[in-house]
């Protein structure tokens, strides 16, 4: 039943108090490329600015417990929403993997033999493109599915359900090079003229624009209509070194908004649009963002993010952490007390946001280092004991759920 919400949407981000101190983290780039190590390192350029401102398993030997109902009932909406009845414990897996037979069949070994029961799946990745053949018409008239990598979406999804695993669709927003490639005029402009470039030459969608707001809402709509649980959206932000961006761009604005308010604003358009069609919604921010008593620069801040979504994904990866954050010598040989720390910060977030009149924070479900930072010196191999040290840091903070992020979808995971 669809059911019209007149819903007016206040966007007070003043007078937020929080304790602790700053932490850090990039986005999700792991690997060994030149840009991902670049992109890394800006984002602790990013952390330390902000800093200085303020700073049991349930397998059972041929069946797994479900890991989603069909759908309870949500009282603020009156509508159906599809909920997860056990925490959610998931791995990334990309676009090119997900439509690999041969590598489908080793990650759903992984999770018929741990206690993992989620994936989370690229629909729309880093590049623009769609991993399945879209039927949406502004998605095919710019070519954004016209090489997917998931053939069958339908057959795949059927085969992750009848396993009970937990789909969540990961869609990166507002860093998509293909659609300002096609639609410039909606990319941010510098202030001389001409399409701004980030350091590594990528141009960014303004996220003020509405036209690309509703054109990612849509892809999500597409998303829940083919059966995932939830949609989870990435790079839900403005470009990181936000100071020195904003001395060169003229953002698009909407009667004055500042980037914290127009995130949000996407964010609950979009929780507006899929709650209807049944489905969660979830977004990954900074690591920081645990901690810090603003948006970063970023347009991140956690009491405007974590109060309109189900579930808020902070990138804890503690190789992406710069010496001495949260005090921590060696960020990455100490992967219990990063997590600790972050997860401390993350549930003293959530406990304020909760106290305050007529706003419920999210589900705090944090992204976890399943790779090793090779570039990081001194750095560690990330297999079992450091996953699972990650895992430890943060139950013991109360947080329940994880996700286990490796570029190469490939995991040292044993529960």
């Amino acid at each position: 039943m669809t059911i019209w919400i007149k819903r007016c949407l206040v966007l007070v981000l003043s007078g937020l108090m929080i304790s602790g101190c700053t932490g850090c983290s990039a986005n999700h780039r792991s690997g060994k490329s030149s840009a991902e190590i670049s992109e890394k390192n800006q984002a602790q350029q990013t952390m330390e600015q902000s800093s200085s401102r303020s700073l049991s398993t349930h397998f059972q030997s041929q069946r797994k417990e479900p890991a989603s109902l069909p759908t309870v009932l949500n009282a603020d909406h009156e509508e159906q929403i599809r909920k997860p009845s056990e925490p959610v414990r998931g791995i990334y897996v990309s676009g090119w993997v997900a439509g690999s037979r041969k590598h489908m069949d080793r990650l759903i070994h992984l999770i018929d033999t741990t206690n993992l029961n989620a994936m989370v799946i690229d629909v729309k990745n880093d590049y623009g493109e769609l991993t399945y053949r879209s039927n949406i018409p502004e998605v095919r008239t710019m070519g954004a599915a016209s090489h997917p990598a998931i053939k069958d979406i339908h057959a795949l999804i059927s085969r992750l359900k009848s396993r009970n695993i937990y789909c969540i669709g990961r869609i990166v927003v507002f860093n998509d090079p293909l659609y300002v490639r096609k639609k410039p005029e909606l990319a941010f402009q510098k202030k001389n003229g001409g399409v701004w470039l980030d350091h590594q030459g990528k141009a960014w969608i303004d996220p003020y624009q509405p036209e690309p707001r509703s054109y990612n809402i849509a892809i999500a709509e597409e998303a829940a209509s083919l059966g995932f649980d939830e949609i989870q959206f990435d790079y839900v932000r403005f470009p990181d070194n936000g100071a020195k961006v904003d001395t060169e761009v003229r953002y698009a604005g909407i009667n004055g908004s500042s980037k914290a308010e127009v995130i949000q604003l996407f964010l609950q358009q979009a929780k507006d649009r899929l709650h209807s069609a049944g489905v969660r919604i979830s977004a990954d921010v900074f690591g920081l963002v645990t901690s810090s008593r603003d948006d970063m620069g970023i347009g991140q801040s956690w009491p405007a993010i974590a109060s309109v979504v189900d579930v808020i994904s902070p990138m804890t990866y503690p190789s992406h952490y710069s010496q001495g954050m949260y005090g921590i010598n060696s960020p990455d040989l100490q992967p219990y007390k990063v997590i600790r720390k972050a997860m401390a910060d993350a549930m003293r977030r959530n406990k304020a946001l909760n106290a305050t009149p007529k706003k419920q924070a999210a589900q705090i479900r944090p992204w976890l280092q399943g790779f090793t930072a090779t570039w990081v010196h001194p750095h560690q191999r990330y297999g079992a004991h450091q996953i699972n040290k990650q895992i430890q840091a943060a139950n013991e903070q109360g947080v329940k759920e994880f996700l286990l992020w490796s570029s190469n979808c490939k995991y040292d995971y044993r529960s």
